[in-house]
């Protein structure tokens, strides 16, 4: 699969980008960690309606087709993604390293830490959570190139103060949460999907999904419609919040 590119069923090349792609340039080096206290975010600084910007957040991909026509979908559109992948999944996702890179050199993707094993950190002592942490960012460095600093997604949604504490201490200083969903880490069908993103795809919400299953990869028109219908902009957590890969 590596090799031959995935039709991507259901996306439609635009007149014009969602957003226009940035110039691409050399990915600086990656920085040390700046640990610090936590800010837990759900939506927007200045939260939903506040905004026409989208942040769309993709996690985990067990599913090789679902990521690969996901990463065909970015660069035929141009829609800018925060990849939230889990290094247990790294055989997926490092057929796509090369496809990926352009775009986070460009701006348009982002890499963020979701851990490295997908395991509910409230049941796992503070040194397995730095592991699990450390060896997915271990491999994010070392596949796309770039930091996941400070942005990390907890498993399942499920943190807290100390879960927290620790993800700071590593540099990951906003604990990524969300503020509408499509429902697709389960399997669902094409019509309660869409009911899923016509709820919560609007300005000012960080919208999440997951590169777990197809049924997506067949609406990826429909979405793009619905962004351009809502005057949408999709953009990355580093547009969105001013964080930079340059300074973690």
């Amino acid at each position: 699969m590596a090799g031959t590119p995935t039709p991507v069923r259901g996306a439609v090349r635009q007149s014009g980008p969602v957003v226009p792609r940035g110039p691409v340039r050399p990915l600086p080096p990656v920085p040390p960690p700046h640990p610090g206290p936590t800010r837990v975010i759900f939506s927007a600084p200045g939260g939903p309606g506040s905004t026409s910007q989208v942040a769309l957040t993709i996690d985990d991909g067990y599913d090789p087709v679902t990521v690969a026509r996901y990463v065909e979908f970015a660069r035929l559109s141009g829609v800018p993604i925060t990849f939230s992948p889990n290094g247990t999944y790294q055989r997926i996702w490092d057929q796509h390293a090369t496809a990926l890179r352009p775009l986070i050199e460009a701006g348009q993707v982002q890499i963020g830490n979701h851990t490295y094993t997908h395991r509910d950190m409230l049941r796992l002592p503070d040194a397995a959570i730095r592991a699990d942490i450390e060896r997915n960012e271990e491999w994010i460095e070392r596949t796309f190139g770039i930091t996941s600093r400070p942005w990390f997604r907890p498993p399942f949604g499920r943190h807290n103060a100390r879960t927290d504490e620790v993800a700071g201490q590593l540099g990951y200083t906003r604990i990524l949460m969300w503020e509408g969903s499509f429902g697709d880490s389960r399997l669902l069908t094409p019509t309660v999907l869409m009911q899923q993103a016509r709820q919560w795809l609007t300005g000012g919400r960080i919208v999440l999904g997951h590169a777990n299953h197809p049924t997506v990869t067949h609406l990826y028109g429909q979405l793009l419609a619905l962004i351009h219908q809502r005057g949408l902009h999709p953009v990355t957590l580093d547009t969105m919040f001013g964080t930079s890969r340059a300074t973690g």
